[in-house]
């Protein structure tokens, strides 16, 4: 979807000073692994004048770090098809428990567009909630979630038995 249509581009931008933040990473030891939270603090020393004061100050943030090099774009096709079969695996156990064999197009289309929309798209929701994404990035996200589960329910409302 991101490489089809052009809406997606606006989702990221360009560090300013790039070359000096990614040094100031690098030379800091920052290596990929669990997402970095900054300026970072326990539960107890939230509320801190120390801690109140960083977080007033700024910048706060999430910090994803990924593997150097070229993206593994095969690496990550292969993912995303794992991860579809698994949305079609649980739609298709779904839709078989609750949908008899000659049921009419529109209602498996219903039944497993539901399931899909959930898995592509609803997730998404918790990264605007918890992770500061931006919302539009969020409502991106949720159509590319919607386009998916509509193909999907297509296959399987033309596939499915009669």
């Amino acid at each position: 979807m991101h490489m089809v249509l052009a809406y997606h581009k606006s989702d990221y931008r360009k560090l300013p000073d790039e070359d000096r933040v990614t040094d100031a990473l690098r030379n800091a030891g920052v290596m990929r692994g669990p997402a970095y939270f900054f300026p970072y603090f326990s539960f107890k020393e939230m509320k801190s004048p120390p801690v109140i004061e960083k977080l007033k100050r700024g910048p706060v943030g999430l910090l994803t770090v990924l593997p150097s090099g070229p993206p593994a774009m095969g690496k990550n096709m292969v993912q995303w098809f794992l991860y579809c079969a698994v949305i079609s695996i649980f739609a298709a156990s779904l839709s078989g428990r609750l949908l008899m064999p000659g049921t009419a197009f529109l209602q498996v289309f219903r039944v497993v567009g539901t399931v899909a929309f959930l898995g592509y798209g609803a997730a998404h929701a918790q990264e605007s909630i918890w992770s500061g994404r931006s919302w539009v990035v969020t409502f991106k996200h949720l159509f590319d979630g919607l386009i998916y589960a509509l193909l999907t329910a297509a296959t399987f409302g033309w596939f499915w038995p009669s």
